[in-house]
């Protein structure tokens, strides 16, 4: 169980967004932190700290005005930190390996391989021709709907009819290094965690996972501990010192991992 920073990059500057809130058109989101330091900066930071596998997310779609100056963002803090980060937000088999040339450990993928909400294995297996499996990192952020988890993706704006379960876990594991889960309903709001997605995934633990969602204190940490029985990495964005939260930057930096 180890801390994986992130850096989200969204109209050009470096935010943390209540996940839900954010909509593709007007490029809009509710923002609970918003960066004047570039993502290079922060990079820099983690790579100082030595902190690997953490995610960039470029936030805007392609079609965006605003994707360039994301993308421009992204790119820089790949070159701050070679190999120490991975990406997401765009990515397709055409320009996946584009992103590890400028520096991704990884590409982060979800919309790709889900498209008009279904599951297209035929996109996956492209994606693991063009960069392999050990560079690839699937998205699975779901949503609530009823008692079960849907992955969602479209910056977790559309419902796909794929309920993430440990039968799917382990069925797309066969094409990736790690998966990524974004508990979307909690993202952004340091309210706490969704537990039962995050017990659910603890007791997979065949590859790497790391959660993102909702924890809003070190207490909130110990309680993910607990339940995901100390098998998933984490993320904490919003509710870091670094981006405006309460939780100590340097204290997550130095989490040793046991619970």
């Amino acid at each position: 169980m180890r801390f994986r920073p992130c850096i989200d990059i969204h109209n050009g500057k470096v935010k943390q967004i209540v996940g839900r809130s954010l909509k593709d058109e007007g490029n809009q989101a509710v923002v609970n932190f918003s960066s004047e330091i570039d993502a290079a900066w922060y990079a820099g930071l983690y790579r100082r700290d030595n902190l690997t596998g953490g995610h960039i997310i470029l936030l805007n779609s392609r079609e965006s005005e605003c994707f360039e100056a994301t993308r421009n963002q992204a790119l820089e803090a790949l070159k701050a930190y070679p190999k120490g980060m991975q990406i997401g937000g765009g990515i397709t088999a055409e320009n996946a390996a584009g992103y590890l040339d400028a520096g991704a450990s990884h590409v982060i993928v979800t919309s790709y391989v889900f498209r008009e909400g279904k599951f297209c294995r035929e996109n996956l297996e492209k994606l693991v021709q063009a960069v392999g499996k050990k560079h690839l990192v699937l998205d699975l952020s779901c949503r609530k709907r009823g008692d079960s988890y849907f992955i969602v993706t479209d910056r977790w704006q559309s419902f796909t009819d794929l309920c993430l379960t440990q039968e799917v876990l382990s069925d797309l594991s066969k094409y990736c290094d790690e998966f990524l889960v974004h508990g979307a309903d909690v993202e952004g709001r340091s309210s706490g965690m969704e537990t039962g997605l995050v017990r659910m995934l603890g007791q997979w633990n065949q590859i790497p996972v790391t959660y993102a969602g909702g924890i809003g204190s070190l207490e909130d940490l110990g309680k993910f501990c607990e339940i995901s029985g100390g098998n998933l990495d984490f993320t904490i964005g919003s509710a870091l010192d670094l981006f405006g939260g309460n939780i100590p930057y340097d204290v997550i930096a130095n989490y040793k991992g046991k619970c």
